[in-house]
Order: structure tokens, then sequence, then C-alpha cells
């Protein structure tokens, strides 16, 4: 989400960096007489766990339980989306094989992919086209000035009237572009109908700056039904930049359909004594929960997923806490099975210099304002990737000394439970420009602004960067070593 500045010159003339606020001008000129309803999520009656666009049920679809597969897409307008575009392509053409002989293509192995705001769109089109995204993302999204159309339609006479409707804003006129140029008006039951991967677009509740995930989970908690809602809306929200575009607005039926809490969530929003440790998981939970208050709340406004969580990694942290807290309470969890988690960290995260510090003139309000902006957001992300570094070392830790010879014998059951710990092993692999080699090449992709609009150029050297960094990646050897496995020569970039 970081950094969109605000040049209206730049806007008009060549839909730079700050061209997103030429719409907003565009809109102080409204007029018009046509005029649209805002789309209306549906209500459901019954809660149905067992169905619907969520975690459980793909995962009671999985072939391989030993192995889940993560790919967490942050954001970054265009340069997220073909960052994160880039490592899709590396593990599409990557084939390992197994200590059996056994060929896969590591592509065929991704579980769960999130996304955020540029890296939703991504993630949106490759759970809705699987492998013909290869051959239509680079024309119909990557290589397209999605940001100057959209500046365009909001000058344009014709969308006026449609924007100057009660509930119908410029994240509603981005919608509808997104489905012309790249959904073709899927929603997500289009999504549960395939075979691929779990897709979480995520964006933030505006009231409480709560994470928002476009699940089928959360949307039990206002009794609504995901499966007819547009994956255009969702890339909309994920990506609706504050101030710049406006909410998207979602009906809140919460506490009409009779919805019981799901079994692994009740001991951390039921009991007085939740397990331990866990309390970021709980206050997301608990904000969660708060959704469900339909009587004050009968609409939910939302914005940019990256103002809550700009790498999307902040449901795989609280999914690891709630393993561990339950796992040390003895109680079952969704991840019991999984001997090893592999959590693909793709962090599109862009450090421009600047020359601030050599002039005695301070730098503009603009500059300040998105400085300020960033500054959280970029230091929020830096924690998530440590957080999950720490877990990975915490539990490996606990279950080396668990293993051990001195301990192994041992009758203590104070000691047993002390020592409780998850069996899956975490791979956590940084796909971000600083693990790059090449100064040159990361000070180039650090120069690429967030916006809806970068050259061919920029968008390739972005692609090949992904792959690159995988493949140099010291954790993501471990992962191949671990595996017993290799990759097939002539597959790799």
């Amino acid at each position: 989400m970081r950094s969109i500045g605000i040049s209206m010159k730049a806007a008009i003339m060549k839909h730079q960096r700050g061209s997103w606020c030429a719409a907003i001008a565009a809109i102080a000129l409204l007029g018009g007489c046509a005029t649209a309803t805002r789309p209306v999520n549906s209500p459901i009656t019954e809660v149905k766990p067992q169905s619907g666009y969520r975690f459980e049920v793909r995962q009671a679809q999985q072939k391989n339980k030993d192995n889940l597969v993560i790919l967490a897409f942050s954001g970054g307008g265009t340069r997220a989306a073909a960052f994160s575009y880039g490592v899709l392509e590396f593990l599409r053409t990557t084939e390992v094989t197994g200590p059996l002989g056994n060929k896969a293509r590591l592509l065929d192995a991704v579980d769960v992919i999130t996304g955020v705001s540029g890296g939703s769109f991504t993630a949106l089109a490759y759970g809705l086209y699987g492998d013909k995204l290869f051959a239509e993302y680079e024309t119909r999204f990557l290589k397209r000035d999605v940001q100057g159309e959209i500046v365009n339609r909001a000058f344009s006479p014709g969308y006026w009237g449609k924007l100057n409707s009660t509930g119908w804003g410029r994240s509603e006129l981005a919608a509808e572009l997104y489905d012309e140029i790249l959904f073709n008006g899927a929603t997500f039951g289009d999504l549960a109908q395939g075979t691929g991967p779990l897709i979480l677009a995520s964006a933030t509740d505006l009231s409480t700056g709560s994470r928002f995930v476009f699940s089928q989970r959360v949307f039990d908690v206002i009794c609504s039904d995901l499966s007819a809602v547009r994956l255009s809306r969702a890339a909309s929200a994920s990506s609706a930049v504050p101030v710049v575009l406006s909410p998207v607005t979602l009906n809140n039926y919460g506490g009409t359909c009779n919805r019981t809490l799901p079994a692994w969530i009740k001991p951390f929003i039921d009991s007085p004594n939740p397990p331990r440790p866990a309390a970021r998981a709980i206050r997301s939970l608990t904000q969660e929960e708060s959704f469900a208050d339909s009587v004050n709340r009968p609409y939910l406004h939302l914005v940019d997923g990256g103002v809550s969580d700009n790498l999307g990694m902040r449901a795989v942290l609280d999914s690891l806490e709630v393993l561990e807290a339950l796992h040390d309470a003895g109680l079952p969890s969704p991840f019991d099975n999984a001997k090893r988690i592999i959590v693909f960290i793709v962090n599109s995260l862009s450090t421009p210099p600047t020359n601030w510090d050599k002039s005695e003139t301070a730098p503009s309000t603009v500059d300040v304002l998105l400085k300020a902006a960033g500054t959280p957001i970029d230091a929020f992300s830096f924690e998530a990737v440590e957080l999950l570094r720490d877990t990975q070392v915490h539990w490996q830790t606990l279950r080396d000394i668990r293993d051990s010879a001195a301990v192994k014998g041992s009758k203590d059951p104070a000691l047993a439970k002390a020592l409780r710990v998850p069996n899956a092993e975490i791979y956590a692999i940084d796909v971000s420009f600083a693990r790059l080699k090449d100064k040159a090449e990361i000070d180039y992709l650090n120069m690429q602004p967030t916006t809806f609009v970068l050259t061919p150029e920029a968008v390739d050297r972005l692609r090949a960067a992904a792959g690159k960094i995988i493949l140099e990646s010291p954790e993501f050897q471990r992962l191949l070593k671990n595996l017993n496995a290799r990759i097939v020569p002539g597959t790799a970039p």
C-alpha cells in the first residue's frame, strides 16, 4: 500500500506516482444522470462448516498432508503483482525429483496463497485461472496502464453519475474495470469449484483497523454468502488505498444465522483462561468476532489490506500461535497432521533512497505524510518475518531438548508438559529484494514506485528477480536437502 503521491499534473500527463489523486479531483466535478447501485453481499440463514470456501474444506482435499505450503504475497501495486507472479513462474517451471524418483512441479504443492493489495490480484487470478494465467496475465494486467484507465474513467462524464450514487465510490469503479480486464465476473463460488490452492485475500476493517479476510469462515461471522462475492470486489477492497480510493462496503447480517464458534476457536474466546502463548491470535480472533454485531455495525467499510498487514503474514503467524497453544493444552488443531510448514514470504517492499539529509530544507509536506504512513507498515513487515523465524527456532530448540538423551527417559510430567511442542518443522523462505546479490539490481527494483503501472522492463526484471532469489535462498536449499529432493536439470529458470 505504501507511498502513493498526490501530484495532479503527473496523474493527468503520465499517470506516475500520485495519479490516483486525479481521480479525486474528477469526483469533485461530478454531474450526469446515470446512477448505480452498490453490489450487496447476500445473507445466509444457516452456517455450514463442511462447505464453502474455507481452509477446513480445502484441507480435506489435500493429497499430501505432510507438507503445508503457503505463499504470502505482499502489497505494493504492480510491483507486488509482478514480483509475486515471478514466484509462481519459478514454482511452475521448476520440477523436483523425490527420493523414489517421482517428479513433481513445486507449484502443485502449494496449499494456501495469501494476498494483500497488489499481491491479491496475482493470488486471486491464479486461483481462478490456474495454468491458463501464464498465457494471459502479462497483457491483461501486468503490462497494462491499469492506473491510467481508472483515472480516465473518473474523468469521463459517463461515470460521474455512478460515482455520485450512494455507496458506489471510486473502488467500485475500479472493481468494474478489474472485472472487465481480468476476472470476467468470477466469484468465490468459482474458486470453490476449482482444485487449486486456497486463496485468502485480505482487506482492513476501517472502524477497528483489524484484518478482514475473504474466507467463508469470516463471512460466517457476518452471516453472509462468500460464494456470490465477485473476486474483483475482493481485489478492490484489498487495494483500496485510504482517501485515494473509497472504502468497499459490505452488509453485515451477523447474529442472524445461528452460528456457533468452531471447536478450535472456543478455547480462545469462551475460556477465562485461554491457552497460551496466543495473545496476538486471541486479539485477532476477538476482533473478528466483533464483526458479528450487526445491530451496531450493519455495514462494514473495508480499505487496503496493507493498513493492517502488508505482508499477508498475520494469518500465518496467528495460525502458528493457535497450533502451539492448542498443542500445549493437549487439544486438537486444524494443523496437527503437518510435518512441515513451508512459507514463502514474498515481500515487494521497496526502499528508494532520498537526499533529504543533504539539504537544510526539510522534506515537503507530502513526503513527510508518505514517510509517516509507510514507516510503521514497513516496521511491522520486518517484525512479521522475524516473528516467523523466532517461532521456527523456538520450536526446533524445544524439540532438540525433548529428544535429547538427558530428557528422553524422564518420567517427570511437568517436564513433559513444558516440552510439548508441535512436530511440524517451519521453513521461512524470504523472497525480498535485499536477498539479491546484485546491488545494481536491488537499486533498480527499489526505485519502482507503488503504482498500478510500470514499464514492461520493470515488470520483466521483477519477475526474473523472484526466481533468482528463491533458487539462491539457503532456506530453500535446506528444504530440498531435508526432503531428499533435487531440482530436475533444465527446469529451473
